[in-house]
């Protein structure tokens, strides 16, 4: 039986170990969400009887104790919820939550961390893994995708594992597997959203539906079926849905949630909020009495900082402030907005560029053949035209169709440096 399992008959499965990575890949007051999904992941996983020593944390940290926190010290995942940053562990935080030592993490390569608490997983052939990865997205760029894929081929190549599951939330979540990901390499992988979309930062007061089911009965369809439709459906709200979407060893959705997510007796399921992104009201911790508003996550930051200048007293320092830092970020975005517009117009001409930047492949084939030009592409617009921060990612697939297209290195260092006059390039 499974570690930290009961004796059971809905789990039959050879001894081994669970593992669970939870990744909260944004930082700043207004992506709030994204580390409580992850805290709520942890106390789900730690109720289920996993360790600690076998759940391990990458987080910004720097919700709880914030300043503009309510309730200092404190984390919920939903309003007037409980705290769910109790206890989780800080493994790798700051700056130490980084990509390489996400990487290392994954292929329990003790030598490849740097900072943090140095837990990796280091796993057995008979072992379960579970990876959570809550974040922001681009098209490919949670974290590269091919690069990704590669660590668990790897891992797989080294029988460090039975099987593992991955729950990706992002915008265009699918991109990181579409293509890319083996189906026979013993990994089960859902996103919160297809390759080619928005995902969307929502809290929603009614249960999921599944909550009052057993983890030790209730499967991987199941859950993803019920979130599929849930999703899909909008709560009405039909302008802001997205695919829910599967990868890789589909057959692997037989199992049961309790076989990486472990179960108590006591416990019910409420895991399968952990596949959407929940916007959980991070000012007043007020209980809902409307309903559920979905929001495009590159979109929440401007929200908060709408309600933040809302919120200040007129002629306070903090008016002033919140109206400096809105009409930055507004400044921002037009900016990203006219520069990869032009820079597709230089390109293509005016006639093709909306038509070449918007392109979508055939499902089946990842976002781009040549990564390296996907990433060298991404950096040259960066040098010349400044960060593209959240915001800007959505532009990641267009990007992404001037590698599939040939675009040359120098072609876009041109293009680029046209566009975006070092005057006139705007950070934010």
């Amino acid at each position: 039986m499974l570690e930290g399992v009961g004796p059971m008959h809905e789990v039959e499965v050879e001894l081994g170990k669970r593992w669970a990575i939870l990744v909260a890949g944004s930082q700043g007051y207004w992506n709030y969400r994204h580390q409580a999904d992850v805290c709520h992941a942890y106390q789900i996983l730690k109720k289920g009887g996993l360790k600690d020593e076998n759940i391990i944390v990458f987080m910004y940290d720097d919700i709880a104790f914030n300043s503009e926190n309510p309730r200092p010290g404190t984390i919920i995942n939903k309003p007037n919820g409980p705290d769910v940053y109790k206890g989780v562990p800080k493994d790798y935080t700051g700056d130490d939550a980084n990509v390489e030592n996400f990487y290392a993490v994954i292929s329990g390569n003790r030598s490849g961390i740097h900072g943090g608490s140095g837990k990796v997983v280091d796993s057995a052939p008979n072992d379960f893994i579970f990876i959570y990865y809550s974040d922001h997205g681009g098209s490919g760029s949670l974290v590269m995708a091919n690069q990704f894929v590669e660590v668990l081929k790897k891992k797989h190549a080294a029988n460090a594992y039975k099987k593992m599951v991955i729950y990706v939330e992002a915008c265009e979540a699918g991109s990181m597997f579409e293509g890319l990901l083996p189906n026979d390499i013993n990994i089960y992988a859902t996103t919160a959203s297809n390759g080619t979309e928005n995902s969307y930062a929502d809290y929603c007061p009614e249960t999921f539906g599944s909550d009052k089911n057993d983890m030790r009965k209730e499967t991987l369809k199941q859950q993803y079926e019920t979130v599929k439709r849930r999703t899909l459906s909008g709560d009405g709200d039909i302008g802001h849905t997205s695919h829910v979407m599967q990868f890789g060893d589909i057959k692997l959705n037989k199992d049961i949630l309790a076989t990486y997510f472990g179960a108590n007796p006591t416990n019910v399921n409420d895991s399968s909020t952990l596949i959407t992104s929940k916007l959980t009201n991070a000012f007043s911790f007020a209980p809902s009495t409307t309903p559920s508003t979905r929001i495009d996550q590159r979109d929440v930051r401007l929200l908060y900082l709408r309600l933040k200048l809302e919120k200040a007293l007129n002629g306070s320092k903090e008016k002033i402030e919140a109206q400096k830092e809105l009409a930055a970020e507004i400044a921002h975005r037009e900016h990203v907005d006219k520069n990869v517009q032009l820079i597709g117009e230089l390109l293509f001409g005016k006639e093709k560029s909306s038509i070449m930047m918007a392109n979508v492949r055939p499902t089946g084939q990842p976002l781009v053949d040549d990564w390296d030009c996907f990433k060298t592409i991404m950096k040259t617009y960066e040098s010349n035209c400044g960060t593209l921060s959240t915001y800007g990612k959505k532009y990641s697939k267009a990007f992404a169709n001037m590698c599939n297209t040939g675009i040359s290195e120098q072609k876009m260092a041109t293009a680029s440096s046209q566009a975006c006059p070092k005057e006139n390039t705007l950070a934010i």
